[in-house]
């Protein structure tokens, strides 16, 4: 267990994760350690295939490990169930996927205000909440459009909004820029640590983009399922 609960948001212990294939085990992640301080960025860099986003995902409590210990905000996650892992996630995390995973059948807004709701917070309240956010991104006029009639920069924008409309304690990005092109992604880059800065989370990402790696305080690199630097 982390022994400076009050700076360290996230600590890893010896985690390692291996997968059954058809020639046996296959390991991923070997005798992974660090952990990460409250309001620090660090991106997670590697090549395809280095482990990256299996981290990220152990990280966040979307997946458990063969062996070792996540502790985020003091809560051992490894150890915990599904049920309770989501319930961890859905009062300390915030989450931006590639393939940006908005609901097609709900508006901008609705998809934002959605995790408000799901804590629990009037729908009215919520709504009000997910419209503050979604102009912070320069989506106002565009509340009530469905993702499918948003470019791919917008619905980027919108997954940031509905990341950071519920203020986590830790924002996880995976490949946050991977979907966008050049110019769009680096608007991206800019609100993503704009946004970051004005909410305080500490900012966790995978990228293979080494000018977004670079913004962040700190890299660590993933080769073969180590920690080569961090």
């Amino acid at each position: 267990m982390p022994t400076d609960s009050t700076r360290s948001v996230l600590t890893v212990s010896h985690l390692a994760k291996s997968v059954q294939t058809v020639d046996g085990p296959l390991t991923i992640l070997h005798d992974i350690s660090f952990s990460v301080a409250e309001g620090e960025s660090l991106a997670i860099v590697g090549a395809s295939g280095s482990g990256k986003s299996t981290l990220l995902g152990l990280l966040a409590g979307l997946d458990t490990p063969t062996s070792g210990q996540v502790y985020l905000m003091d809560k051992d996650i490894s150890a915990a169930s599904e049920d309770q892992r989501a319930q961890i996630r859905s009062q300390h995390v915030g989450f931006v996927f590639q393939s940006f995973q908005l609901i097609d059948h709900l508006s901008a807004l609705e998809n934002v205000q959605l995790p408000l709701e799901l804590k629990g917070m009037p729908r009215h309240e919520a709504s009000a909440k997910a419209q503050v956010w979604l102009e912070k991104v320069g989506l106002g006029e565009r509340l009530n459009h469905r993702p499918k009639t948003l470019s791919g920069g917008e619905q980027q924008r919108v997954a940031l909004a509905r990341a950071f409309v519920t203020q986590p304690d830790v924002l996880f990005a995976d490949e946050p820029t991977g979907s966008l092109d050049e110019v769009t992604g680096q608007t991206i880059i800019d609100l993503l640590f704009s946004l970051n800065q004005d909410s305080g989370s500490t900012l966790i990402l995978v990228t293979h983009d080494l000018a977004l790696a670079q913004r962040c305080q700190r890299q660590m690199v993933i080769n073969a399922g180590n920690i080569v630097t961090s």
